[in-house]
């Protein structure tokens, strides 16, 4: 009897526990049926519906600070470049620095500080400053105006006395520092020792090998040539008498082709003309620095006969010997040969490098 009791009271408190689960689910889905119809919306939602062209709905954006798109490329700023070295220089001859200021500088102020910083160099140095409305260098010097952003510093590494050495690369690379540091300039970028100074002495070594000047003399059979004829024979084929001492023969622009120079010690002077006498007279072509050398020299050999047979004397070679055609044809052979070489290494005689290159 007992037994049956506790099954019935078993039976029913299981039967309570259903019915209270049953009715919590009942509530909960009660409640959230009524929560989807407060918030549900009947408008539709375009973002998330796919287009009528079949192209899929753009992606929805949530809520923010709205942000512009970036500028292309083309429209933002740009930072200018560094120019060109100018092209009056050369890498192979110049050792080249550039400075550049966050401001213009006066070039007063680079001028009078690199006069301080570079000087006891062996070797030339030109400064150079960019004009930029004009979009080129140009050549600064003690009268120069204006302001720049960017400046050049260019050392010649090599000229008829040799190549640089050591203590002027150090000395000029140092020197350039310092004026970057005097005008608060950035850094500038140096270039490597080992490189430079082996750059120099290659080209020191190819100059030492086309470096040729050739000279003609014009001696007296008897006595002596008075100053006075040789300065009017001089002028009448068109030679001029330089600061140097010696007659100049120029081209349109001025450039020497050769000289006539006194054979004995001594320098032609204006006021000194009247009173000179002389055994002999010397014309020279300077190879490496005038262009079509062999046609130059065969003006200088005309110039020579005529001196040699108005004035009473030989056209004779540095050994006395007489310079005749057969000697004439073998010296322009040369100088073509020397002068294809220098313009196959890319410095072409009488050129403005040869210039620099071979400067008296």
């Amino acid at each position: 009897m007992d037994s049956e009791l506790q099954i019935a009271l078993i039976g029913a408190g299981l039967a309570a526990v259903v019915l209270i689960v049953g009715y919590n689910k009942w509530q909960e889905r009660k409640h959230r049926r009524q929560a989807e119809r407060a918030f549900r919306s009947e408008h539709r939602d375009v973002l998330l519906e796919p287009r009528a062209d079949g192209e899929p709905a753009a992606e929805r954006r949530e809520p923010g600070i709205a942000r512009s798109e970036p500028r292309p490329f083309s429209e933002a700023p740009v930072k200018r470049s560094a120019p060109e070295v100018p092209n009056f220089l050369d890498e192979r001859a110049d050792c080249v620095i550039r400075l550049e200021t966050i401001e213009p500088l006066d070039v007063h102020q680079i001028w009078a500080t690199q006069n301080e910083q570079l000087a006891g160099l062996s070797k030339p140095v030109r400064w150079f400053g960019f004009n930029d409305s004009q979009n080129l260098w140009q050549p600064l010097g003690p009268h120069s105006a204006g302001a720049c952003h960017w400046f050049c510093a260019a050392l010649q590494l090599v000229d008829r006395q040799g190549s640089i050495g050591e203590a002027d690369f150090m000395r000029f690379t140092g020197g350039v520092q310092r004026v970057a540091d005097a005008v608060m300039a950035l850094p500038p970028g140096l270039p490597l020792r080992a490189e430079t100074l082996r750059n120099a002495t290659e080209l020191d070594r190819f100059c030492a090998d086309v470096d040729v000047q050739i000279g003609v003399n014009v001696v007296a059979r008897e006595g002596q040539f008075d100053g006075r004829v040789i300065q009017q024979l001089a002028e009448r084929q068109g030679l001029k008498l330089g600061s140097d001492g010696s007659f100049h023969a120029v081209d349109d622009q001025g450039t020497s082709l050769f000289t006539l120079s006194n054979l004995e010690p001594g320098l032609f002077a204006p006021e000194g003309m009247k009173q000179l006498v002389t055994q002999g007279l010397t014309l020279v072509i300077d190879v490496p620095r005038v262009a079509n050398g062999s046609a130059v020299f065969d003006r200088l050999m005309r110039v020579a006969g005529a001196l040699a047979e108005q004035l009473g004397g030989d056209v004779v070679d540095d050994n006395r010997a007489p310079f005749g055609t057969e000697a004439a044809t073998i010296i322009r052979s040369q100088i073509e040969q020397f002068q294809a070489r220098m313009a196959e290494h890319g410095i072409p005689a009488g050129g403005p490098l040869a210039q620099r290159l071979f400067a008296v």
